[in-house]
């Protein structure tokens, strides 16, 4: 039996080892390869070696967007880890059941079907659905009651430099944070009523069930959170394609490298979008490897 072990093992390997191959590293290797030359799509490629990176490391669009994509890095997992923490934590420890025992606050199945709905949304649903809460006038959601309530003039979330970055980050933390208030309830669930149920006894407050409990017992699944949401700071594209204002405007305020991507194709500089794909991929590779690094802890039993 031992010898035939290697043989149906790699039988069951080589399908799906092959698939993976073929659609996921070979467009990877195509897209380096890509990258060396100038290509118009239409025309015979030619080889150009580095030119394409040391244009694009000279592009103050490039420039713009690796900034953008630090500030939505620091912003976005931040944000959006705190309000599903703190939301997972009312579904799961913030109320009292029977006989005094940890239970969630009233109505949490409910609230975590509400809480996960923008995850189902399609991106240009979630486009249009904010396109009318930031429109610059009294019919958008937001406005209209601030100009209801005394404003003098309506804000353009979208159209003035400083605030469309921020407003994108916002769409960003209001389409993520569903999802990890689902992923934390289930870490949550996992840790043991006797453990809080103790710490109660003890004197602790809800505070310190949070600080002292839940996050340390949480870690590893709050470190896979981040390095998730730190890809999806690296990417962006979709909701700043459909919400920003002139292809990454105003005046590239809020353009990512996603999305320069995207411009160097509709341009036909082929080679030129390979060479930003590349950075985005090198980038996220780098921020995974940093951060796993990082927030490596040791690990509680229980």
């Amino acid at each position: 039996m031992r010898h035939g072990r290697v043989p149906f093992i790699l039988g069951f390997l080589v399908a799906p080892v092959t698939l993976y191959s073929y659609f996921v590293l070979w467009p990877y290797v195509q897209t380096i390869n890509l990258s060396f030359y100038q290509w118009r799509g239409f025309t015979k490629k030619r080889w150009v070696g580095l030119e394409n990176y040391d244009r694009m490391l000279h592009a103050d669009r490039f420039w713009q967007a690796l900034e953008h994509h630090a500030v939505i890095l620091v912003l976005l997992p931040l944000a959006t880890i705190a309000f599903a923490l703190f939301f997972a934590f009312l579904l799961n420890v913030g109320g009292k059941g029977r006989g005094g025992k940890t239970a969630g606050v009233w109505g949490s199945s409910f609230y975590r079907v509400v809480f996960f709905l923008p995850q189902v949304l399609a991106v240009p649903v979630i486009g249009v659905l904010f396109a009318t809460v930031y429109r610059p006038n009294e019919s958008g959601l937001i406005n209209g009651v601030l100009l209801k309530a005394g404003l003098d003039k309506p804000i353009g979330f979208l159209i003035e430099k400083n605030l469309a970055l921020p407003a994108l980050i916002a769409v960003l933390v209001w389409q993520a944070v569903g999802f990890y208030v689902v992923l934390f309830s289930a870490g949550m669930a996992n840790i043991p009523a006797e453990i809080y149920e103790a710490a109660e006894l003890d004197g602790a407050s809800k505070v310190s069930l949070f600080f002292r409990v839940t996050l340390p017992l949480l870690w590893d699944t709050i470190q896979t959170a981040w390095v998730y949401l730190g890809i999806l700071a690296f990417d962006a594209f979709a909701i700043v394609s459909v919400l920003a204002q002139d292809n990454g405007g105003p005046d590239g305020a809020t353009t990512v490298l996603g999305l320069e991507i995207y411009n160097n194709m509709q341009q036909n500089r082929y080679g030129d979008a390979a060479t930003y794909g590349v950075a985005l991929c090198l980038l996220s590779l780098v921020f995974a490897a940093f951060t796993l690094r990082l927030t490596r802890r040791e690990s509680y039993e229980y």
